[in-house]
Formats: C-alpha cells, sequence, structure tokens
C-alpha cells in the first residue's frame, strides 16, 4: 500500500515522502497513529494544505523533545531487585521499568519511547536508547541492583562479579588467619608441654 508520510518515521522516510509498505503496517500503525495518509489525489491535496502546519507542528515538537533530551541524555537511574549471587535477576527490567524511573525523578518518559532490543536480566550498569521525536535520540544509564549501596558500587565502577570475589578472597584471607593463630597457638602449647 502506498502512502503519505505525516512525520519522520524510522527506517522509512520524512515527512511528505511517498512510500510503500505492507498492508497490515499501514492499517494497523501508520494510519491510526496519524502518521501517514493513503495515497489518493484528496489524500495530497489535503497533504499539500496541511503541509506549513504539519512542518511547524513537527518542529514545536522537535524542540520540546530537545529540550526534554538536554536533560535527560546520560542520566543515571537506580532499579532496585532481588537477584542471584551471581547476579541473575528473578524477573526482568523492562522498558516500563525504566520510564517508572525516570518519572520518579521528575521527567515523563513514556514506556514506548524506551527502546530495548531485550529486557534486563542481570545486575549491572545498563545503556538504554530513549527515542523522544523521530529525530531526537538519547541515552540513559540503569543501574541494576539489589540495594542502594550495591548500586554506589557499581557506579563507581565495580561489577558484581568483582564484589564477589573480593568478598570470597577477604573470607578465604580471614580463614587463612585464623588457622594461622591456631597453628600458632597449639605450638606455643606443645613447646610448654615439652619443658613441664
Amino acid at each position: 500500500m502506498e502512502v503519505i508520510l505525516l512525520e519522520r518515521v524510522a527506517k522509512l522516510g520524512q515527512m511528505g515522502e511517498v512510500v510503500t509498505v505492507k498492508d497490515g503496517y499501514a492499517r494497523n500503525y501508520l494510519l491510526p497513529q496519524k502518521k501517514a495518509l493513503r495515497v489518493n489525489d484528496a489524500n495530497l491535496k489535503a497533504f499539500e494544505s496541511q503541509k506549513a502546519q504539519l512542518e511547524a507542528r513537527n518542529l514545536e515538537t522537535k524542540k520540546e523533545a530537545e529540550a526534554l533530551a538536554a536533560r535527560l541524555d546520560g542520566q543515571r537511574y537506580v532499579i532496585i531487585r532481588s537477584a542471584s549471587d551471581a547476579g541473575a535477576l528473578y524477573g526482568s527490567v523492562t522498558p516500563r521499568d525504566a520510564a517508572d524511573a525516570a518519572a520518579e525523578a521528575g521527567i515523563t518518559v513514556d514506556r514506548r519511547q524506551v527502546q530495548m532490543t531485550k529486557p534486563i536480566k542481570e545486575l549491572g550498569l545498563h545503556e538504554v536508547l530513549v527515542v523522544l521525536h523521530p529525530e531526537v535520540e538519547v541515552t540513559i544509564v540503569l543501574n541494576v541492583a539489589r540495594s542502594v549501596e550495591e548500586a554506589e558500587l557499581q557506579a563507581s565502577g565495580k561489577s558484581i562479579q568483582e564484589l564477589a570475589a573480593e568478598e570470597e578472597a577477604a573470607a578465604d584471607f580471614e580463614i587463612a588467619e585464623l588457622f594461622d593463630d591456631i597453628g600458632g597457638a597449639q605450638n606455643d602449647d606443645e613447646g610448654d608441654s615439652r619443658e613441664g
């Protein structure tokens, strides 16, 4: 089906372009979302008469998106989740979670604007793309952790695996120290019994 784009659509075209798309994509997405019109004489004339208004509205929404992008770009949001010792989440972090985290910080983002190739299923720092306007994209960082303290450690650059390895090494060191102390005390006892 041929349609006229009423705004820029990623991977499809710019406003005003006539493009051919699959019927289902046009009927189920482009037309109901008012992103396009079917190509016919009446719609072509209607588009030409509305073109200046559409461009002005697009420019206005783009400026609003750019203002929001300046506040949002590079922001870090902490998301607390329960996870295994290995760092695997019990569940996952979705676009809705990212939008909610931004909303808690005072920035309204729709979950449909958050682009994730797949849900986040492990602890750590994850970069996520937010599309505020067809021409404005920003990246935010989600710090997924089991606690606020753990999130602060991750933010400083340590991964959960590194932290677990450090804790294990510290525990091994304490155990070795304890055995050294016990061994030393036992040798002292043996020395006392020989003297008597």
